[in-house]
């Protein structure tokens, strides 16, 4: 039988409550120093005594404040003054990292711009870094994204007793391989492969132009499709476009989506996959491989107000070899 644990002597019975005593002083002063440092003091009495806003909500701004001040301490920022949009998008998404709900998210993004709303009125910052945070209820939901593996089995898909397969497999391939939108895909003329530099020029949103580069396995099966099938299904209207359905008509959205999900059910994935997905994918593989950042925005072409300003331009040649050091299937 275990011997019984000793009892405290009076010395560590003294030392136990005085240690825990040391550590709450210890973040007491901690977080005396924020109150002061990030002007919480004067934003609460503004709040109380010129807005009127209730105790409840009072202390729930001051935690939230508290808490983003902290942060901020944290990161090399020790005054509201120093807080940029970038740190505070950190921020907010730390807190969804946290498993924090949108409303309470949201509740604390509300509570970052009426702090910001009053430090600038009372002159104690000169700009307000909030203007460009997102608040949860835009925040997309990004599709599943699809496994290299999942992506080989679906481009081999398209068998070649299938009398559109060439077309099929090179439009899957030309989707993934250089992340396109659906609309992109179906508007792709002829004139925009140019398969000897081994690019596709690309018109996205707001007919904004853009080069990426596509694989080795990307141009073969576009390659096959221009030379052996296509011929075939052009009957003059066809209009310069690149995929065309069997009437020999530009292919549509709903066609794409179609023949998309009829080779997703032949490859035996089961998650939902969208042309979206695609897209996603050939972003977080370049990425998960350790592309840079700024070349996979360039390919992506977004224009995502809050980020776009932090890129600089890339030239062909280094998304050229971005690409083909690690897309998959270059």
């Amino acid at each position: 039988m275990s011997a019984p644990d000793a009892a405290p002597t009076p010395s560590e019975a003294v030392e136990a409550p005085a240690a825990s005593t040391a550590l709450s002083l210890a973040n007491d002063a901690a977080k005396q120093k924020l109150v002061r440092g990030f002007h919480l003091r004067r934003f609460e009495d503004v709040l109380t005594l010129e807005e009127g806003v209730s105790p409840r909500t009072l202390e729930a701004y001051r935690r939230d404040i508290i808490r983003c001040a902290a942060f901020a301490r944290d990161h090399g920022a020790d005054s509201p003054a120093a807080l940029t949009p970038a740190m505070l998008r950190e921020y907010v998404y730390s807190l969804k990292d946290l498993g924090l709900a949108g409303s309470s998210i949201r509740r604390n993004v509300s509570a970052l711009r009426t702090w910001f709303r009053v430090l600038l009125a009372e002159g104690l910052v000169t700009h307000d870094p909030t203007e460009r945070i997102e608040s949860p209820q835009r925040w997309r939901t990004l599709p599943e994204v699809l496994t290299v593996e999942e992506v080989t089995a679906l481009l081999a898909a398209p068998q070649l007793e299938e009398p559109l397969a060439f077309r099929d497999r090179a439009m899957l391939e030309l989707a993934y391989g250089a992340g396109l939108r659906v609309s992109e895909w179906i508007t792709l003329a002829l004139k925009d492969v140019v398969l000897e530099e081994g690019l596709v020029r690309v018109f996205g949103k707001g007919s904004k132009e853009r080069l990426v580069p596509i694989g080795r396995s990307a141009i073969g099966a576009v390659a096959v499709y221009i030379r052996e099938l296509r011929p075939s299904l052009e009957r003059g209207e066809g209009k310069g476009t690149l995929f065309l359905n069997a009437r020999g008509e530009p292919l549509t959205r709903m066609g794409a989506w179609k023949i998309l999900r009829k080779y997703v059910r032949k490859a035996g994935i089961e998650k939902s996959v969208s042309p979206h997905t695609l897209r996603h994918s050939f972003a977080t593989h370049l990425l998960e491989g350790g592309a840079d950042l700024r070349a996979v925005q360039e390919m992506l072409g977004h224009a995502d107000i809050a980020t776009t300003q932090i890129y600089t331009h890339v030239d062909r040649e280094y998304l050229r070899s971005v690409h083909k050091q690690f897309h998959p299937r270059s």
